[in-house]
Parts: C-alpha cells; structure tokens; sequence
C-alpha cells in the first residue's frame, strides 16, 4: 500500500506530545495496538464471565451441546453467540497484535 493522505486537523492530534515523539507511523501503529489491546480486554471479559457462568470451557459448552441441553432459549442462544464472538475475537486480535508486533520490529532492522 502506498502513502496515504490525512487531514490537516488529525495530523495536529498526532503530533501532540500526549503520543510521544516518535514519527506519524509509529503513531499509528501505536493507536492500532491500543484499539487491538481494548477488543483484545472486552472479549477475554466476556469469555471469563460466560466460563464462570457455565463452569466450562467454549469448548466443552459446545460438544455438550448446552443450548440443546436448555430447551435453545433466548438467553443461553444468546449467550453461546456472544460466546463465539468473543473466542473467535481472541483468536483474531491476537494474531493481528502478533503481526502488528512483528512488522514494527521488521521495520526496526
């Protein structure tokens, strides 16, 4: 991807001292890291609460087939999709934390 173009008025917010001195990529990459870290928190909140809820695993509440176990209701369908969503968000956030991670240090080399 090439350059990309910013306004006038972001390019000021970025440059304020609050994120440091380091230049606008590096910036960036910090803001997307901090974004990653705070979907990264909500989801593992979320899977921490559904496990002590359930007292199992995602795993396990799948293969016991649990919904099924409590008549599909409303509140355990529910929460068995928020339950995914959040498992699935772990996977996904990490590995784009991992590769924001590793192409920072690349670009250090």
């Amino acid at each position: 991807m090439g350059e990309l173009k910013l306004r006038e008025r972001t390019i000021q917010f970025l440059q304020e001292p609050i994120l440091g001195n380091q230049d606008l990529d590096t910036k960036v990459r910090m803001l997307i890291e901090g974004e990653y870290m705070r979907r990264l928190a909500a989801y593992h909140h979320t899977n921490r609460t559904m496990t002590r809820k359930y007292e199992m695993s995602f795993d396990e509440f799948n293969a016991r087939q649990i919904v099924k176990e409590r008549g599909f209701t409303w509140e355990v369908e529910s929460d068995a999709m928020n339950w995914e969503i959040a498992v699935d968000g772990i996977e996904t956030f990490e590995k784009r934390l991992r590769e924001l991670r590793q192409s920072a240090n690349e670009q250090r080399d």
